[in-house]
């Protein structure tokens, strides 16, 4: 009788679901006290339900119209069936927990900012190849170049007259049909990079805010301490490999969080503070003075390298392996001196791992821009002034290559730095034991290599592809030697803030470096007389100068020149628009300081 009351009212339940709006239906599914397997079998009953009363009633209607209901359940049936699976093709979704479960937030940063890093080169290929790459096939002439495959490693010989470089691409207006449309590559080539620059410093900018009021202003909200204890548990999860991942995710957020809450203030006697003082002192001295010799050695050794191109440039054996003298130099100063720095770290001692790996990371930056700043002067001063006939593509196959022999580098100190260490750890000296995931010098590399990919899309506009791929493969080969080599940190410690450093380091000196770095090349270079699109001109820019001209002449384009000589070309509106955003920052600031000290009132009062 139970069961057969159980059927009916289940019966009754599908019915009434059946006649009720789509809306209206799936609210009521949702608040119904079931498991989501359950509410499923619910749904696709109801479904069932509305599919029997249309063939019902399919006398009524037209041939037609049975045709377009059909049409319509079957997508509804498809958009539910899509939604259930598609938390199973949510990028590195499973990836992303096990390592936090297993790791905890401070090694699962890494990984979230890499993936963060690989969505930005996919949207900077997309839209180069679409608006620069796609239109030069229309208009590129035949490679005549052969090919021998060391132009993988150098790109020089056969890439030179590929759309892989600046100097390839045309500057001229094409046209497939006569007298149709036309295309300017000019205008093209300069709005796109322009553009993507401008989407690239607003996504910063809103990623900055968003996890600053996430981890800063308002951190209770999203890592309550009691909320994480009493209201965190999904009771859907019925799989029991779900269920130990969240357990253990869970477990490793609360260890995190008493960790910061209970944590010990280190007592020091005036002895051991003027030793630590002196320690500190000397080690900052030690890694300051390291960069000064690693930049030095670089640019040293760029100028030489220049002197061999201009002489001869030739396509032999011995011309394409002097290429990589420079990136190899700069990569292996990047991959042994911040080894060097965590020797360093492991010296001072800090309060907190945060403090250790935030002084890691601030030498390892200082290094890491240094040397590119030092690239940088060289390209802009130097090779640009140069006797070679493209010197963009010269410095297109500088940054290729650099960034190939840092892919390289990376996926190398995942085995030499890790595997082998925790060989050594594991059998050699056992005291040691497994290696940690160094968070610092891993982040650093992130940010080296996208700084390059950036200063590279105006020199080689498929540059974020190569880095796309590279990315890719290094999120893997990190998180096998991450789970093959690693142990946990002894020490649990919660990193809500370090995601905010993170993009804040990557705006801030990366991004607005490399926009200094653009807008001289752009404003102030004169760009080379026999290649690229800009070939001809006194500047990249002068070729919207001229754009503007010409629209000057037609009175349908009147408001285009209005913003370009009232708002683009103005000092007094960016006068005005700088002072408007640091009134806005300091209220801001104000507020922030405002609700801490609120917070801090009302936890006393609590507290008493």
């Amino acid at each position: 009788i139970w069961i057969f009351h159980g059927f009916y009212a289940e019966e009754v339940l599908v019915g009434n679901l059946a006649t009720m709006s789509t809306s209206e239906r799936i609210k009521a599914i949702q608040k119904m006290p079931e498991t989501m397997k359950k509410k499923r079998e619910i749904r696709n009953k109801v479904l069932k339900e509305i599919t029997k009363k249309s063939r019902h009633h399919s006398t009524q209607f037209s041939g037609c119209t049975q045709c377009l209901q059909g049409a319509v359940v079957s997508l509804r049936r498809f958009g539910n069936t899509l939604s259930e699976y598609f938390h199973l093709l949510w990028f590195w979704h499973e990836t992303l927990k096990i390592i936090g479960a297993k790791f905890g937030t401070s090694v699962l940063s890494y990984f979230i900012f890499l993936k963060w890093l690989l969505t930005f080169n996919i949207f900077s290929f997309l839209i180069n190849f679409s608006f620069i790459t796609v239109p030069q096939f229309v208009a590129a002439e035949p490679n005549n170049l052969s090919f021998i495959g060391l132009e993988l490693f150098t790109g020089a010989g056969y890439f030179q007259q590929t759309v892989l470089y600046y100097g390839f691409y045309t500057n001229a207006t094409i046209s497939k049909i006569e007298n149709g449309p036309s295309y300017n590559m000019q205008l093209a080539y300069i709005f796109t990079v322009g553009m993507y620059f401008v989407i690239c410093f607003l996504i910063l900018l809103f990623s900055m805010a968003k996890s600053f009021h996430r981890n800063f202003i308002n951190p209770q909200t999203y890592s309550g301490n009691a909320s994480k204890l009493l209201c965190t548990w999904d009771f859907n999860i019925t799989n029991e490999k779900a269920v130990k991942l969240k357990q253990k995710n869970l477990s490793t957020q609360i260890k995190e969080d008493l960790t910061e809450v209970s944590r010990e203030v280190l007592n020091f006697s005036v002895t051991e503070r003027v030793v630590l003082i002196v320690i500190h002192l000397v080690s900052w001295i030690a890694s300051l003075g390291t960069a000064v010799a690693a930049c030095a050695g670089v640019y040293f050794l760029s100028i030489n390298n220049l002197k061999l191109f201009v002489k001869g440039h030739k396509n032999d054996l011995e011309s394409q392996a002097a290429m990589l003298v420079l990136p190899i130099v700069a990569s292996l100063l990047n991959a042994f001196i911040p080894f060097f720095y965590s020797w360093l770290g492991q010296l001072e001692k800090f309060q907190t791992p945060g403090h250790r790996v935030y002084v890691t990371i601030i030498r390892n930056i200082v290094l890491k821009i240094s040397i590119v700043g030092i690239l940088c002067y060289y390209w802009i001063n130097i090779v640009s002034a140069s006797e070679s006939q493209c010197w963009e593509t010269l410095v297109g196959q500088d940054i290729y290559r650099l960034v190939l022999v840092d892919f390289i580098f990376c996926l190398l100190g995942s085995f030499f730095g890790e595997f082998l260490r925790r060989i050594i750890g594991t059998t050699v000296c056992v005291s040691l034991g497994p290696p940690e995931f160094d968070i610092g010098r891993n982040v650093l590399d992130l940010i080296y290599a996208q700084t390059l990919t950036w200063i590279g899309i105006l020199f080689s506009p498929l540059l974020p592809g190569i880095q796309m791929i590279s990315f890719f493969i290094v999120f893997y080969v990190k998180k096998v030697s991450l789970m093959m080599n690693c142990q946990p940190p002894r020490k649990v410690w919660r990193t809500a803030q370090m995601t905010t450093s993170f993009t804040f380091l990557l705006f801030f000196p990366s991004f607005v470096g490399v926009l200094s770095v653009i807008g001289v090349t752009v404003w102030r270079l004169k760009p080379s007389e026999e290649c690229g699109p800009f070939r001809g001109l006194p500047s990249m820019y002068a070729a919207v100068s001229k754009w503007i001209k010409i629209l000057e002449n037609y009175t349908a384009s009147k408001w285009v020149v209005w913003i370009y000589h009232n708002l683009i070309t103005s000092v007094l509106f960016f006068f005005i628009l700088s002072t408007v955003a640091l009134i806005i920052t300091y209220l801001y600031w104000q507020i922030i300081k405002g609700r801490k000290t609120v917070t801090k009132l009302l936890r006393k009062q609590i507290l008493n």
